[in-house]
């Protein structure tokens, strides 16, 4: 995975603020998957729109738990730190999509992010750094294994992408 960072010195709040991005940039994805897919209702939009909610939860859960542990500390990590640690390459997420290729994105993104956490482990010396990185992992074993659930209740032409007239469309 790349990343600047040595993990073999991460400190327990690098670990918060690092997790507390990599959540972050995971609410973001689904929210533009839910708005991409017509928000309300139920059915796709839905469901990324309750993955969206789950990152946040989860953000506001890390991001609390270092304030209360660090304080107003500054972060000494950033969003470069973790570039495409479970974000999806740039442009893969787009209007055309279809409903299968969305979910199969958001699927490898949650995988990515297991990777991430499973790869790092050995480099990680501190033991509470090692213990929320394996909490970590695990959540995102339950978000790929929620994902397939609902691949396997997509509908037989949900791997057909939409036409979008782009004069007609506005940009996203």
């Amino acid at each position: 995975m790349p990343t600047r960072l040595d993990l073999s010195a991460l400190s327990l709040q690098d670990a918060l603020d690092l997790a507390t991005l990599i959540e972050e940039e995971a609410y973001k994805r689904y929210t533009l998957f839910a708005n991409q897919l017509g928000r309300g209702g139920s059915g796709p939009a839905s469901f990324f729109d309750s993955m969206a909610k789950n990152e946040e939860r989860h953000r506001r859960q890390l991001s609390d738990r270092r304030k209360a542990m660090f304080g107003d500390a500054p972060a000494r990590v950033a969003l470069e730190d973790l570039f495409d640690v479970e974000a999806p390459e740039v442009g893969a997420p787009r209007r055309s999509m279809s409903l299968l290729q969305a979910y199969e994105l958001a699927k490898s993104s949650e995988q990515k992010a297991y990777d991430f956490y499973d790869e790092a482990l050995p480099n990680i010396t501190d033991s509470d750094v090692r213990t929320l990185f394996m909490e970590l992992r695990d959540e995102e074993t339950e978000h790929v294994r929620m994902i397939q659930e609902a691949i396997a209740k997509l509908p037989p032409d949900a791997n057909i992408e939409p036409y979008f007239d782009l004069d007609e469309s506005p940009a996203l």
